[in-house]
């Protein structure tokens, strides 16, 4: 691993703190890690300098670049295949999104259960984000392998929040996405079918910014037609029984 650039961005209110690693693995790649401020929710705002140094709008006209969410589950493994089967071509730049929660525990150094961040020193904090980093990049390796086997560019953003789709939400217009793919399961996609999908992949599809597309991908297959078609059936479903109900009431009231 070629040499780290550490760069911190001060504003009146936050911090962000990027760190930018080149050649991790494949063709190009790069890990870039944003770490919130306890004193925001989230490290930006609309008026926010680009958070990733990698990305210039010259690179972003000459490219095709898109995003993947990834995390720990098998969906964003099948995101991620999908996306280099089906929308990967020779000038494609791919960024790995992985959200990771902020770190309020510790474990007790005495060996029981946890205790607040602010009440074990500076070096035994430093010594557990650092294992914790460690466990980020071996998940994050099998993604970057897949990519490497693919041929594409590929940088990876880490970004330190407790909302997950907060984060890639608030992402959205600051690096200006427009293509953003999503893993869900089966279960997750029952629910938004039926309209009572709350996860990651319903929140985002929701509430993206628009011109930004985002493709959702269950079990290998693009799955946004379906969601869409049963989301207008239960729509056109319920203004039909909405207007049986009142035709209903209007013949009761003619009926004397």
């Amino acid at each position: 691993m070629s040499e780290t650039l550490t760069q911190t961005l001060h504003r009146s209110d936050e911090a962000v703190s990027l760190e930018v690693e080149d050649n991790y693995c494949g063709r190009s790649s790069s890990v870039s890690e944003i770490e919130e401020d306890n004193s925001s929710d989230f490290p930006f705002n609309n008026h926010a300098p680009k958070p990733m140094v990698t990305i210039s709008e010259d690179e972003k006209e000459e490219e095709d670049t898109i995003y993947v969410a990834v995390g720990k589950s098998q969906s964003s493994i099948e995101a991620l295949s999908w996306t280099l089967n089906n929308l990967i071509t020779p000038s494609t730049m791919l960024y790995l999104i992985h959200v990771f929660p902020e770190i309020h525990l510790l474990p007790n150094p005495l060996g029981v259960g946890m205790i607040p961040k602010n009440q074990v020193s500076p070096e035994q904090v430093e010594s557990y984000m650092a294992q914790e980093r460690g466990k980020r990049r071996e998940l994050l390796n099998k993604f970057l392998q897949l990519c490497s086997a693919s041929k594409v560019k590929v940088d990876t953003i880490l970004i330190e929040s407790d909302l997950i789709a907060k984060a890639i939400i608030d992402l959205i217009p600051i690096l200006q996405i427009r293509k953003l793919v999503i893993g869900a399961s089966k279960s997750q996609i029952r629910k938004m079918r039926s309209r009572k999908g709350s996860g990651i992949a319903d929140q985002i599809l929701q509430n993206a910014q628009e011109g930004c597309h985002v493709s959702i991908v269950c079990e290998g297959k693009e799955v946004n037609e379906q969601i869409a078609g049963a989301i207008a059936t239960d729509t056109s479903m319920s203004q039909k029984n909405k207007h049986q109900q009142n035709a209903s009431v209007s013949c009761v009231c003619f009926n004397f």
